[in-house]
């Protein structure tokens, strides 16, 4: 299993960009996938990621607070304004917009952890940005969307907090207890997690995806202009903020991945919960997540060549002392 896993890990932008293909060039291959089943397969991932996760891992926020508070707010500050300056640049009508804003006003992507450690870069300090970026996601996320789409479409702030509570605070919860009732057991699968993750990553694009074929080719170069621009920008900005803050090597890598990568499946279900009569509201989210794991192989490769292990421990030894 774990050679699975491994491969699984190491191709994953090519098998979600194969399941996204199917299903908009042979969308009746994946019409039998319910759009209803969304919300549970994301409490699947985020249960899996649950498992993965200790409470140790929170600790990041009390021995290095000043980065955790930076790469949080470079999240949840970037993102959100970089999806409605491209929205308003672009002109995006009012669904596609919606669907653009919630991509940026959601956490780090679950994949940002293992771009990371593929990249070299500061794993603890990505694993500790996904961890409380999500749980601090049920509170900003509908806030973030209220203050950017309040003027445009009406946003019930407490449908979404809920929402995300049941799909993201409850299942990443749950498995966090698992793990520290069971760790053993919790031990013995994780090598199957990720495979089980990305199967289930994949089964929601090709859901979102299907349904919404003619929707996402009718709309043009247009949505993916701006789903490629706002990841790529993302990335940048977050690198950016971390040569801004003088952080080494590791952690601007650490901070451009989990800026740039977004949890678009839950803004894709979110979409189709909170927005149920704009329906290409789920387009952004469902084209952000084939691109954000193709790009995020090839950011990965990039910023292998920009530094050595000697770095993370040069970085471990200044943590140590």
């Amino acid at each position: 299993m774990k050679r699975v896993s491994n491969f699984v890990g190491k191709y994953m932008g090519i098998i979600v960009l194969a399941a996204a293909a199917l299903a908009l060039f042979v969308p009746k291959s994946c019409l039998w996938i319910q759009t209803g089943w969304v919300n549970y397969l994301l409490m699947i991932v985020m249960f899996g990621m649950g498992l993965t996760m200790k409470l140790s891992d929170f600790g990041i926020v009390f021995s290095r607070p000043k980065d955790v508070i930076i790469g949080c707010t470079a999240q949840f500050v970037i993102m959100p304004l970089l999806a409605f300056a491209l929205g308003k640049v672009f002109g995006l009508d009012r669904a596609l917009l919606v669907g653009v804003i919630l991509v940026g006003t959601c956490p780090g992507g679950t994949a940002s952890n293992v771009i990371t450690y593929l990249s070299k870069g500061d794993v603890g300090l990505s694993v500790g940005m996904t961890s409380v970026s999500t749980v601090l996601a049920p509170l900003l996320t509908p806030a973030l969307t209220y203050l950017f789409l309040r003027t445009s479409v009406d946003v019930d702030v407490k449908a979404m907090m809920i929402s995300m509570i049941q799909v993201v605070a409850v299942p990443i919860g749950l498995g966090i207890l698992i793990n520290k009732l069971l760790p053993k057991v919790c031990e013995r699968i994780k090598d199957i997690l990720p495979s089980v993750s990305v199967a289930a990553i994949c089964v929601i694009i090709a859901s979102v995806v299907s349904h919404n074929s003619e929707k996402i080719l009718s709309t043009g170069a247009v949505i993916f202009a701006v789903v490629i621009l706002h990841n790529l920008l993302g990335y940048a900005f977050g690198y950016l903020a971390g040569v801004l803050f003088k952080m080494d090597l590791p952690r601007k890598k650490a901070v451009a991945v989990e800026v740039g990568m977004q949890n678009s499946g839950l803004a894709a279900s979110l979409a189709g919960s909170a927005f149920p009569d704009l329906t290409m509201a789920t387009v952004p989210g469902a084209v952000f997540s084939v691109w954000h794991n193709i790009s995020g192989a090839v950011l990965a490769a990039v910023f292998r060549r920009m530094g050595t292990d000697k770095d993370t421990e040069k970085n471990d030894k200044q943590e140590s002392s």
